[in-house]
């Protein structure tokens, strides 16, 4: 099959879902980096980074939450392998020209599969808590622009996107 001849891997012949097998994968290093955002009044920004939001810790519990649930991912989207992670980390940063805040999920794992999934779920989850946390002062915030900006390892290799949005490589 060319790359110009795409299959849905999740798909068995006859179109049924199913979990792929990867027991024949040779396990590698890999790592995957998913990004959002999490857009709001300004006034509402100054609030959690304030720390005086009425619920707590606004950016604090968010991390916590998009690392709990990169560990948690198979058990929310089904045909994901259990992975053993061996690190996830979520970064939070404020960007007053949205204003908000950008999340960046960054996975690992040595094994025969990706983790891409674990990273683009907890960049969601963590976008999720912070409008949790902060919705009852703000109930228009935005969550956007959730996507893969990178993955490494496995037989594909090395995969970028491109700050203008197209594919890159090496």
């Amino acid at each position: 099959m060319s790359s110009h001849d795409p299959k849905l891997t999740h798909l068995d012949e006859a179109g049924a879902a199913n979990m792929v097998d990867v027991s024949t994968k040779e396990s590698t290093h890999r790592i995957a980096v998913a990004r959002g955002s999490v857009t709001m009044r300004a006034d509402t920004l100054a609030l959690i980074r304030s720390g005086n939001a009425k619920k707590g810790d606004v950016i604090g519990t968010a991390r916590v939450a998009g690392i709990m649930a990169a560990k948690k991912t198979h058990e929310l989207v089904p045909l994901c392998h259990p992975l053993m992670l061996s690190k996830v980390a979520v970064d939070i940063e404020v960007d007053e020209e949205l204003p908000g805040l950008i999340v960046t999920a960054t996975t690992k794992v040595s094994g025969q599969t990706g983790v891409e999934m674990e990273a683009l779920t907890a960049c969601s989850v963590t976008c999720l808590t912070i409008y949790d946390m902060a919705k009852a002062v703000d109930r228009g915030m935005v969550i956007g622009d959730i996507k893969l900006v990178e993955k490494a390892g496995g037989k594909s290799g090395h995969w970028t996107l491109d700050k203008d949005g197209s594919e890159g490589g090496t």
